[in-house]
């Protein structure tokens, strides 16, 4: 029985493997964009819903209203924002010119700050993958969105659940 479960699983994973191999942009384990957002204190500036506000960098931009690229969002967690408090993200990111063509030297007092987390470049694509599937052009955060972060039945969530259940049009 336990071999024929075994055998069972390693089809499925094949199957998977298959998919994954046609749609590449599908090759992340599903979560792994959000647990990255979390261990790399996005949530500290965009907070988990992505709308920006305070933090330790000062007030973050709108992931939600966020108008850029996918390359532009990996350059952004890469390089960084100089001048500002969004730090970079990719180890050495400075050493020569790779980021925006200007080094560290050049950048001076307005380099962008190390991170709490260097991230490697897949990293860096799961996040933003994550960001565009999940965040980007989504609105206000409700509270599916925010049951989607947090799990069901999370205790955060419940201002969001009042929110959900009002009726549309307002109060009668």
């Amino acid at each position: 029985m336990r071999l024929a479960l075994i055998a069972a699983g390693m089809l499925v994973t094949l199957a998977g493997a298959s998919a994954l191999a046609q749609d590449p942009g599908e090759h992340r384990p599903a979560g792994q964009g959000k647990q990255i957002y979390q261990r790399a204190n996005c949530v500290g500036c965009h907070k988990w819903h992505g709308d920006g506000g305070g933090g330790y960098g000062g007030d973050a931009l709108s992931l939600r209203k966020s108008a850029l690229t996918r390359e532009q969002i990996i350059e952004v967690l890469s390089c960084g924002r100089p001048g500002t408090g969004m730090p970079y993200h990719l180890r050495g990111a400075y050493d020569g010119d790779g980021c925006y063509g200007i080094t560290r030297q050049e950048l001076g007092k307005d380099i962008p700050i190390e991170p709490l987390a260097y991230l490697r470049p897949s990293e860096i694509e799961a996040v933003t993958d994550y960001v565009i599937a999940n965040v980007q052009h989504r609105g206000e955060p409700s509270y599916s969105d925010c049951e989607a972060f947090f799990g069901t039945g999370a205790r955060t969530c419940n201002t969001y659940k009042s929110a959900a259940a009002a009726p549309a049009g307002g109060t009668e």
